[in-house]
């Protein structure tokens, strides 16, 4: 009898006990819901004297305002920055979480001079799944060391290095174009695209993947798809918890993606690390060997012998997040400069003429390829690809994360907060780009430029984080444009409202770049 009771009082302890472990986990969860709801009630009123464009609700913010679509979104947001243009600072809520825009310079300079706030905005999580923690998307420290490892990767002898196989891609371009010449007005874009592949290809790799000699290439619609999901999955916060996310079939499709880029990837990385491997064993075999006659280094040979202050060198893992953020930043901006570079000469043939005889200046009616000596003295055409990138930047907006609060034009920012930098509103002006709609390149002028605010014009970002591939984009896009520019003239054949803008991670037209080509006369220039 005795045992029956001991084993009653025990179960019904066990009961209680497991009673009582539920009730605490649930009033975990309700403290922690609590927290989190006062936390945003908090920020919610610290955030009210900031100026805002519609009401927005409560959690969801004003997502229920916001167009689902690239296009449509981008064009609303411009329109927002148009419209409160008199407003120094606008204020949106992405779900639960407060975005601030900023479109005037002098209020951009509080965030990109300041040392302290480099966080990349919170919805650069996105894009971890496919670049991890490069030196896109990393922070603090681990950023710190990163970008002082890889900056002199990126000194200009060591960029001078890759100049033939631009000049080699621009020439493959080229013969390719040879066959639209007087031909009907076609897409561009995908030619120029191509070509900016190959490049970034055999620069960061050391691989020729021959994007340009196929019809097609799934790497590159795999860019393109990736780029769509990411931006679309950033503005519905139903859409941002991964368990969530692959219920959905885009979350499905996401993760096929995921696994091409990277696939890609490694097998470039694996090959280049076996191909060094087999020179390393040749060089040994045959002592007489010249090592300056041996295969072109790549950014990859580069990341594969850096080392940080202690020693240490990048694990396989950091050279993947390296080579996949060269990979998406280093062709697909680089192409849409140069084809909105193409589409405005073709817009302003008194520009272009311009262009045409600086070229003729620089190379005669030699058909020679570009050396480094032609492009620094390509000033007049480098300012056509800077006043590009004042009215087409190739990351339209960018944003940091608040890691702390901070003031701006007398309002106070709440740490936690998303700041955006609407580079595409901020190049536009009035105030340090009269007529900011007119394509002028002349405004790039030594003594044009004088006295403008240097934080005007941030088409690569600018401050501590600044864009480390500047002038390898540069280069880039010298030389290409020079090599096209050299053998054909280009009439573009759409307004500006016939282009469907499109600013998700890089500003692009949605109906593409239409031109025409004619095989230019140096004669007549």
């Amino acid at each position: 009898m005795a045992g029956l009771w001991l084993g009653l009082v025990g179960e019904k302890l066990l009961l209680w006990g497991a009673a009582s472990a539920v009730s605490l986990a649930g009033a975990t969860l309700i403290l922690n819901l609590l927290q989190m709801v006062a936390s945003y009630a908090r920020k919610w009123q610290q955030m009210r004297p900031i100026p805002t464009v519609a009401r927005a609700y409560p959690l969801v913010g004003h997502a229920l305002h916001m167009k689902p679509n690239g296009r449509d979104f981008f064009q609303q947001l411009i329109q927002y920055t148009e419209e409160y243009r008199h407003l120094p600072l606008l204020k949106l809520w992405i779900g639960p979480v407060p975005m601030v825009a900023l479109y005037n310079a002098e209020n951009v300079e509080v965030i990109l001079t300041c040392s302290k706030q480099i966080d990349k905005s919170s919805m650069y999580k996105f894009l971890e799944p496919w670049l991890g923690l490069g030196l896109l998307t990393s922070t603090g420290n681990k950023w710190r060391s990163r970008r002082k490892m890889l900056t002199p990767t990126f000194h200009f002898t060591i960029l001078e290095d890759f100049l033939d196989i631009m000049n080699e891609q621009a020439n493959i371009l080229v013969n390719k174009l040879e066959k639209r010449v007087n031909q009907e007005a076609f897409n561009c874009f995908s030619y120029i695209t191509l070509c900016a592949l190959d490049i970034i290809c055999e620069t960061a790799m050391g691989k020729n993947i021959g994007a340009q000699s196929s019809n097609d290439s799934e790497y590159v619609r795999t860019v393109y798809r990736m780029s769509d999901m990411i931006h679309r999955r950033m503005k519905m916060p139903w859409l941002w918890l991964d368990f969530g996310y692959l219920m959905f079939k885009e979350g499905r499709e996401h993760k096929r993606g995921l696994k091409i880029l990277h696939t890609f990837t490694d097998n470039v990385i694996a090959e280049r690390i076996n191909e060094m491997k087999a020179d390393q064993e040749c060089r040994g075999a045959d002592k007489d060997s010249d090592p300056s006659k041996s295969k072109r280094k790549a950014f990859l040979d580069l990341l594969l012998s850096v080392t940080d202050d202690k020693g240490n060198k990048l694990s396989p893992e950091d050279i993947r997040e390296e080579v996949d953020t060269f990979m998406f930043e280093g062709h697909d901006t680089t192409a849409a400069a140069i084809n909105w570079s193409l589409y405005l000469l073709g817009c302003y043939p008194e520009i272009q003429r311009k262009v045409d005889s600086e070229l003729d200046e620089v190379f005669g009616k030699s058909d020679r390829p570009a050396n480094l000596e032609d492009l620094k003295k390509l000033k007049y055409l480098e300012c056509v690809i800077k006043e590009t990138l004042r009215l087409f930047p190739s990351v339209p907006l960018f944003a940091r994360r608040l890691n702390e609060d901070c003031v701006v034009a007398g309002y106070k920012i709440v740490k936690g907060t998303e700041v955006v930098i609407i580079s595409y509103a901020l190049h536009r002006d009035p105030k340090y780009f009269p007529n900011p709609e007119e394509f002028q390149p002349e405004r790039f002028f030594p003594e044009n430029s004088q006295g403008r605010h240097p934080y005007s014009y941030v088409p690569f970002s600018a401050g501590p984080r600044n864009c480390i591939g500047q002038r390898f984009a540069m280069m880039e896009e010298k030389t290409i444009l020079s090599c096209i520019l050299r053998q054909f003239w280009v009439e573009s054949n759409q307004t500006r409202e016939e282009l469907g803008l499109s600013g998700e991670l890089i500003l692009r037209p949605d109906n593409g770049i239409w031109v025409k080509l004619k095989r230019r006369s140096r004669d007549e220039s």
